[in-house]
């Protein structure tokens, strides 16, 4: 499949172990602040979706920092992004601090005093969980045929977010791919499967609006593979691993066509 940047759909990334408690201030017995970073600047990790495609990416610093300015009320603080049964979508609590260190974007989350935060805080403050967040890309670079390198051997594209929209952030479960060395964690296709268990019409739709952009020799490659999470499970349209074909300019004028159109 050739790796796209797609409008409105949003990406779902998860490191390990970036939670922590901190009672510091706390007075004995009250709840702690959770204290969450979740996405490692200038890190290349791989991406191998079939929303999304293969390839390498990395976050520049300074992607957080308009959408932390502008759209900070609108973030919610969620556990395993709203999907855990007991749970919900019961927010873990309203962000106290939220902004980019060097390395990380961090968000501080005093946690309500609610009987699921109780249930979380031993795992919290004993480190078992990782972070994740949703997000939207807003603007990114992509170098379509890098080369092999140190970083990546097969040499698959490069992308470079460097503006995102963030809708959410917290604690998960399974935050770590253990064949990954950069210990970064793609879930898009977790999420979408799970969405579409809420919402199979809104899942669909962009489902079929991602397949308009690929191409005929991508659909044949998939033909006969075994089904990847994300896929709709009432179909036997499966998923492939995935390389590029598009430049940039020509994933530009298929996304964007309207703005190859010369004024007359």
């Amino acid at each position: 499949m050739n790796t796209l940047t797609v409008p409105d759909l949003d990406l779902v990334r998860a490191v390990p172990t970036c939670v922590r408690a901190d009672r510091a201030e706390a007075e004995a017995g009250a709840m702690p602040t959770m204290v969450v970073r979740f996405s490692a600047f200038d890190r290349w990790y791989e991406i191998d979706s079939w929303w999304e495609g293969r390839f390498l990416e990395r976050t520049a610093r300074g992607a957080f920092t308009k959408t932390i300015s502008e759209n900070r009320a609108n973030i919610k603080v969620l556990y395993d992004h709203g999907f855990d049964y007991q749970i919900g979508n019961k927010v873990l609590g309203t962000i106290e601090d939220l902004r980019e260190d060097p390395d990380s974007p961090v968000g501080e989350v005093p946690l309500f005093d609610t009987s699921y935060n109780r249930d979380l805080l031993p795992g919290i403050e004993a480190g078992a969980y990782g972070s994740s967040f949703r997000m939207r890309v807003i603007k990114d670079e992509w170098n379509d045929e890098p080369g092999r390198s140190e970083h990546n051997p097969d040499g698959i594209p490069e992308r470079t977010i460097k503006e995102v929209r963030l809708f959410e952030f917290g604690p998960v479960t399974w935050p770590a791919n253990p064949d990954a060395t950069a210990g970064v964690r793609g879930l898009t296709d977790t999420y979408y499967e799970r969405l579409r268990s809420r919402d199979p019409n809104a899942v669909d739709e962009l489902r079929g609006r991602i397949q308009t952009h690929r191409t005929p020799a991508d659909r044949a490659a998939a033909d006969g593979t075994a089904h990847r999470p994300g896929a709709a499970p009432d179909t036997d349209e499966p998923a492939a691993r995935h390389s590029s074909g598009l430049t940039h300019a020509a994933r530009r004028a298929r996304l964007y066509p309207y703005l190859e159109r010369k004024p007359s």
